[in-house]
């Protein structure tokens, strides 16, 4: 299982940074466009539209190598025991609203998808096309949290901590 979700997260990873080039790749058409005298309608939205599919497929990957921002501050002076239950509260709370996050997201591409809700602007497309992306970073993430908590019932240091409890830093 371990092995199938690490692939998971890498694949939305990977995913992520396709849809950045594609960020770029719009932006540059759009500027090549201004200095070449010509438009591609619609190149604003889908550059809009690949950043927040790529914003939201990375949030697992970017969970489980702990490069997410976390305040630790309280954490830091406690003991081992409120530690954990801090942690444990944490983790659930997260949880409780990526799976939030994760629902409503689908519940929108999938009303998208139901009214053939297009873009305002001239490209017309689809919203419920950039929205999956939006809904599949969602879940995922969702389950990346999972099993975030999961591991600490389980009592297992998250494997992106160092021994001493404190997060890998990479400066």
């Amino acid at each position: 299982m371990r092995h199938l979700l690490d692939r998971m997260y890498g694949a939305a990873a990977w995913a992520a940074a396709l849809f950045m080039i594609g960020t770029l790749a719009m932006i540059l058409l759009s500027v090549g466009g201004r200095l070449l005298d010509f438009h591609v309608r619609g190149t604003d939205a889908y550059a809009g539209y690949c950043m927040a599919a790529a914003a939201f497929l990375a949030l697992a990957h970017t969970l489980k190598r702990g490069e997410h921002i976390r305040v630790t501050l309280v954490l830091d002076h406690t003991g081992p025991r409120a530690r954990h239950a801090l942690e444990l509260w944490s983790h659930a709370a997260g949880l409780l609203c990526a799976v939030l996050l994760a629902w409503f997201a689908t519940r929108l591409a999938w009303q998208s998808f139901q009214f053939n809700d297009i873009s305002q602007g001239t490209d017309a497309t689809p919203l419920w096309i950039p929205q999956t992306g939006m809904a599949a970073g969602s879940a995922i993430f969702a389950i990346a949290v999972a099993d975030e908590l999961i591991a600490t019932l389980r009592g297992e240091r998250p494997r992106h901590r160092a021994v001493d409890g404190e997060p890998v830093r990479s400066e």
